[in-house]
């Protein structure tokens, strides 16, 4: 049974990885701090369904804690790979808290790259993002020169991005980057368009809308991350590998489709476009076709079902998640 060491695994994309990996028989060792950028009810929840697993192990700690870091290390022997999934989300409320991301997001990175070559781990999955291609021509591909992040967060990104590589050529470690298109799903963060569009629809209270919604998104749902993050953890050397849906919806699709799946219309605020927010993102995956033997395979309407079949299931305390969180 090889042993997984998995960070952020009371996240979005580190609950549904954890449970694909703990279902095909890999033990997993998982790492959250269970920060409260949102509600810690989600992530509780999603970490009880990990907690089902007998081959499932959680601490509560921290990534920008080496000290932690290392006593986890020493515990258990013999992880054979990291998926590094923690990191500090949402583009908006980098421009307001920016030194948590950079903590998180590239020295965090930095404390597990840094007890790896000691305890003998040869490989890493390090989760990056879409953010990084802003003003990039479309389709957005790994060769682009992603050198002009327009955010905090897209910044903190690209630094760990930077330092892997530095690692991997020191120590010889594995890297798969993988860069993540507007990941969505059951129980995804409650900061997301989609989550946000749901619940006020469903509610009748006014969507706040930035912009005039033609700005489009590469939608990708969250079971087709997964496979694609497992089928990483495959020796590559050093690769960025873009994780898309690879075919872009515009808002104004997004919110039709949640319409008509709830059986409601949505009511409008508008505001100003931000300028952190991209127009549009486009995966091209040729690359994970190749080197992982990936494709996605749930489209936007399939997803969104199967998204509010969830939220209707989970209502009765979904409904009180604030998804307010940056404004």
């Amino acid at each position: 049974m090889d042993k997984i060491l998995l960070t952020g695994a009371a996240g979005f994309i580190g609950w549904k990885t954890s449970e694909l990996l703990l279902s095909n028989d890999y033990s997993v060792i998982g790492l959250d701090n269970m920060n409260d950028y949102y509600d810690v009810r989600l992530k509780e929840w999603r970490l009880n369904q990990l907690k089902r697993f007998n081959n499932f192990k959680f601490y509560q700690i921290d990534i920008e804690n080496s000290a932690e870091l290392m006593s986890v290390f020493s515990e258990n022997p013999g992880i054979k790979a990291i998926i590094n999934l923690a990191a500090r989300a949402g583009v908006r409320y980098s421009l307001l808290n920016p030194h948590i991301y950079f903590t998180t997001n590239a020295q965090g990175t930095l404390n597990l790259l840094e007890l790896m070559p000691g305890y003998n781990i040869g490989k890493m999955v390090l989760a990056s993002t879409s953010s990084l291609y802003s003003g990039q021509k479309m389709p957005f591909r790994e060769d682009l020169p992603v050198n002009t992040p327009i955010s905090p967060y897209a910044a903190s990104k690209k630094a760990a991005e930077v330092i892997a590589y530095t690692y991997h050529y020191l120590y010889k470690i594995d890297i798969s980057v993988v860069r993540f298109f507007t990941v969505y799903g059951p129980a995804g963060r409650p900061d997301m368009s989609y989550f946000r569009f749901i619940k006020w629809i469903d509610e009748g209270k006014d969507i706040i809308l930035y912009g005039d919604g033609s700005q489009s998104r590469d939608f990708t749902y969250i079971d087709d991350i997964v496979e694609g993050t497992i089928n990483a953890l495959k020796p590559v050397g050093y690769e960025i590998i873009n994780l898309g849906n690879s075919q872009p919806h515009d808002l104004r699709e997004l919110i039709a489709i949640i319409e008509k799946l709830l059986g409601k219309e949505a009511k409008y605020i508008i505001k100003p476009f931000e300028l952190t927010d991209m127009k549009a993102t486009y995966a091209d995956i040729s690359k994970a076709r190749q080197l992982l033997g990936w494709k996605p395979r749930v489209m936007l309407r399939e997803g969104l079902t199967k998204t509010i079949e969830w939220y209707k299931e989970n209502y009765s305390w979904v409904k009180d998640i604030n998804i307010d969180i940056a404004k």
